[in-house]
């Protein structure tokens, strides 16, 4: 009997009992007993659809701006040309990252991991400033939904007509209207899948493989992995993955305080709620200014009810605040009862402006200076990046071994790598110890956005160093003059 169990119109309840199981006794207790009309009542409550309905307004129509430019950027970079190639490419084949100007290698992985920490932080700076502005108007969830909902109201309808659609019998109509909804979500999600894959594979590339059915497997398993999260997360899941599987819904109150401005109900002005005529008088028929037309639910992404006070499930996109702004105009009343607000603002009644002025907190000023420092620095590392990259290492055959000519040797292997697109030739030197000398080729090509690997000896005079290891520097300089890197190593004396 799990999940569902026989109820009585009144509730009898059981005494706990136990049961001995090998000398140990484990408490049961047992479910409430069946009513003789023998109903069924599930534990568990089914999940149902919400079905949003269409919106106009100010922050409706920041809202579509956000789509297409996030989708503007991430359809169109794959297609747009730098030089002779495409302009952002991450080669994991070749090990090699292009953002337009900047070629960059896996051991430029700290710039990665400044921009994460950038990105993190402006997250906690606009949470702490204004709650889940990027849930509402720029995450992918969000953004994805947002299209698939306009999708699915220019084939099936707004929410009255796709919940009479549902709702009525399967019949040729509704399977139509169906059919040509998942057809254009699927291609969409199809395009979405195939855009994602061209970050990593020429897109041009790649289109050309596609129409001749030329796949790699790797492509083909993430085109299709995308293309599928895609058209489940945006089509089925919906609200459900920012409810239940964003962590980011769940840790958003540790970054909110009182003076975070959030979507807020103002309940002292808008309660008691109640429907009246438009000519009625809200103060004589002792009623706030909330007619309880239950828009402000209708429009929600996640189906809550903002008059419930702040919940988790809240993903600051204003729908409501744009709805229940027309239904003021309307009526005749000011604009502001479902609102941008901080509770300190409400609770004190305060105006706009002392709101505004006190979300520029400490904290909120703190985030922002760290948050500039950490840009700039960011963006001048990258400014002076030098592009040249070496790696030494030494030869693990022999670490030490005497040559002709009385000469000490180690052995070592460096890997020049060239990150700009031009062929470049480099000087090798080395100092560190006394009569050190350098056996390699004086003059070393790399290939444009190549990397080679260069064998190198060192020679000291035998005796010249007591046994030991010594540090040396190799130094590399780029015939220009441009560039130039210096790498540490050992070098080992036997006993």
């Amino acid at each position: 009997m799990c999940g569902v169990c026989r109820i009585t119109p009144s509730w009898r309840r059981s005494k706990p009992v136990s049961a001995s199981t090998s000398g140990k006794v484990i408490p049961i207790v047992a479910l409430p007993l069946a009513a003789d009309d023998g109903e069924l009542v599930s534990l568990y409550a089914a999940q149902k659809k919400i079905y949003p309905r269409s919106v106009q307004g100010l922050f409706a129509r920041w809202r579509w701006a956000m789509v297409l430019l996030t989708q503007l950027v991430f359809y169109g970079l794959p297609w747009l040309q730098y030089g002779q190639r495409q302009a952002v490419l991450f080669d994991l084949g070749a090990r090699r990252f292009y953002l337009f100007k900047l070629v960059l290698y896996p051991q430029d992985f700290i710039y990665l991991t400044g921009l994460l920490v950038v990105s993190a932080l402006s997250l906690f700076l606009f949470t702490a400033v204004a709650g889940r502005l990027w849930c509402g108007f720029a995450c992918p969830q969000t953004v994805y939904s947002e299209i698939f909902m306009w999708i699915e109201r220019h084939i099936e309808g707004d929410r009255a007509a796709r919940m009479r659609l549902d709702g009525g019998p399967l019949s040729v109509r509704k399977l139509a209207r169906k059919w040509a909804k998942h057809t254009v979500w699927m291609l969409l999600a199809l395009w979405t899948g195939f855009s994602f894959v061209s970050y990593f594979t020429p897109a041009r590339e790649l289109l050309q493989e596609s129409l001749q059915w030329h796949f790699g497997s790797w492509e083909v398993f993430w085109g299709v992995f995308y293309s599928v999260a895609t058209y489940g997360n945006a089509g089925f899941m919906r609200e459900q993955v920012c409810k239940y599987m964003c962590p980011y819904a769940r840790f958003q109150s540790a970054m909110f305080d009182k003076d975070t401005l959030i979507v807020s109900y103002d309940t002292a002005r808008g309660d008691p709620r109640g429907s009246r005529s438009r000519k009625a008088d809200p103060a004589a028929l002792g009623l706030g200014d909330c007619v309880d037309c239950t828009l402000c639910v209708q429009v929600c992404p996640t189906g809550i009810d903002i008059r419930q006070g702040l919940q988790y499930e809240c993903i600051g996109c204003a729908a409501c605040v744009d709805v229940c702004d027309g239904v003021m105009d309307k009526m005749g009343y000011a604009r502001g009862l479902v609102r941008f607000a901080t509770q300190n603002g409400i609770a004190g009644r305060w105006t706009a402006r002392q709101m505004l002025r006190r979300v520029l907190r400490p904290r909120v000023l703190i985030y922002t200076l760290v948050l500039w420092t950490l840009g700039l620095g960011l963006m001048v590392s990258l400014a002076l990046r030098t592009p040249l990259k070496v790696d030494v290492v030494r030869d693990r055959a022999a670490l030490s071994r005497i040559v002709s000519g009385g000469q000490l040797e180690n052995v070592y292997r460096l890997q020049l790598m060239n990150a700009t697109e031009m062929p470049q030739h480099y000087l090798l030197t080395a100092h560190g110890l006394p009569g050190l000398t350098l056996d390699a080729e004086p003059l070393v090509e790399v290939g444009a956005v190549q990397s080679r690997w260069v064998a190198v000896r060192l020679h000291i005079p035998y005796a010249s160093a007591s046994p030991g290891s010594y540090p040396v520097v190799f130094d590399i300089q780029s015939a220009d003059g441009v560039s130039r890197v210096s790498e540490k190593s050992m070098f080992f004396v036997p006993r």
